[in-house]
C-alpha cells in the first residue's frame, strides 16, 4: 500500500510557508503521496464544525503519517480522536492541548478522549521549544506526552517557523519520518 502524509499548517499560515514545502518534497522523494492542504479557517472556525470538513477531505489509513504545526498540531488531536483507523505516525510540532496564551483557540476541544487518540496512532512525537513565543512550549508537549506516551523532544527553536522566524528546512522531521 502506498504511504501517504498530510502536513497541517499552523494558524494563519498556508502550505507555502516555513518548512512545509521542503518537507513535502523530501517525503515525496521517498515515495509518499503528500497533501499539504490549505485551511484558512483553521483556529478561526470552531472545531465542532471545522473537524468534519477536515475528516471528509483527507484519507487516513495504516500507512498515513500526520504532521501538524502549532494550530495544525492541535487539530491533530481532534483528528486522531475521531478517525476510525490507526495511522502509522503523528508528529505534533509546537502543539498544545490547552490554551497556550490569552488568544481564543477555536481549534481546541473542551475535552479529549486520550485513550481513543492513543489507540489511533502507532508512533507519536511531540516537538516543542522552551523558547516558544506563543506558549506552545515544552510544558504543553509534556502534558500531551503524559496522557498519550510516545516521544517528547524539547528544543530551543522558537516556534519552529513564524512570520519573524525563517525556518525553511526541518532536518529533525526528515529523520523522524521513515
Amino acid at each position: 500500500m502506498a504511504r501517504n502524509a498530510v502536513v497541517f499548517h499552523g494558524t494563519g499560515a498556508n502550505p507555502e510557508v516555513a518548512w512545509y514545502p521542503w518537507l513535502a518534497g523530501r517525503l515525496a522523494a521517498r515515495g509518499y503521496t503528500v497533501d499539504v492542504p490549505h485551511y484558512p479557517d483553521l483556529n478561526v472556525e470552531p472545531i465542532g464544525t471545522f473537524l468534519p470538513k477536515v475528516l471528509a477531505a483527507q484519507r487516513f489509513d495504516e500507512d498515513t503519517v500526520l504532521v501538524g504545526h502549532s494550530g495544525g498540531a492541535a487539530l491533530l488531536l481532534a483528528v486522531l480522536e475521531h478517525i476510525e483507523v490507526r495511522v502509522a505516525q503523528a508528529v505534533l510540532v509546537a502543539g498544545y492541548a490547552t490554551r497556550p496564551n490569552d488568544s481564543a483557540e477555536p481549534v481546541l476541544q473542551d475535552t479529549y478522549d486520550w485513550a481513543a487518540i492513543r489507540s489511533h496512532v502507532r508512533d507519536l512525537y511531540f516537538i516543542n521549544s522552551r523558547k516558544d513565543p506563543y506558549g506552545c512550549d515544552e510544558h504543553q508537549g509534556r502534558a500531551m506526552f503524559e496522557r498519550l506516551g510516545g516521544t517528547q523532544i524539547v528544543r530551543d527553536d522558537g516556534h519552529f517557523g513564524d512570520y519573524d522566524q525563517p525556518y525553511d528546512t526541518f532536518e529533525l522531521l526528515d529523520r523522524l519520518i521513515p
